[in-house]
């Protein structure tokens, strides 16, 4: 697929109390994505990661969308200059809404909303629910514990070997397109060896 046809969901945090080096990955995540012409779909707040990741996106060329739900427009603060912005209800719809018609899933560090947004990916691509790749981007080896963790679910066989190909790990955002380039291929009949037995 051509990269301007891509639609590429990111996950990120809306802190701004985190140590340069996680805005720094995420404006580069943005000049990436932007220059790659792809669209992007994120979670539509004007802070932290997300704000510099949408900035950089925007200012590089890329259509940035954002889905915010009404009642955090006051903490998340919407951002102001999205090629568009979409209220949505509550977090279930925002969530919904950032994957319809996603090619692959970007997450850069965050906390509990992030989780939750990563482990329902990953849970909808365990029964073929989700088909793209998921990259999480480790800056400052942030997600080493969360992939241990899901490898300790395999090996206490809560997970099965296959489920560890439902995502990849990068150090750069520079490696996200050869990551979801070289991701292994996903089917909707991932449903019939959900279950590990």
């Amino acid at each position: 697929m051509d990269r301007a046809e891509q639609r590429i969901t990111v996950y990120a945090s809306s802190s701004n109390a985190l140590a340069d080096s996680y805005y720094s990955a995420a404006a580069r995540l943005g000049t990436v994505l932007g220059k790659a012409g792809v669209d992007v779909v994120y979670g539509g707040g004007g802070v932290g990661l997300m704000r510099a990741m949408a900035d950089k996106a925007l200012e590089a060329g890329a259509h940035v969308h954002g889905v915010i739900p009404g009642f955090l427009n006051t903490v998340e603060h919407g951002h102001k200059n999205l090629s568009r912005l979409e209220v949505v209800e509550n977090m279930r719809e925002r969530k919904h809404r950032m994957l319809v018609d996603s090619d692959a899933v970007v997450s850069l560090p965050g906390g509990s909303g992030t989780f939750e947004e990563v482990f329902e990916v990953l849970t909808l691509k365990r029964l073929g629910d989700y088909l793209g790749p998921v990259i999480l981007v480790n800056t400052n080896n942030y997600f080493d514990r969360l992939v241990g963790f899901l490898e300790h679910a395999v090996s206490e066989r809560f997970m099965s070997e296959s489920h560890l190909e439902m995502w990849s790990v990068v150090e750069e955002p520079e490696q996200v397109f050869e990551a979801m380039d070289s991701a292994t291929r996903w089917s909707s009949e991932a449903r019939k060896y959900a279950a590990v037995r």
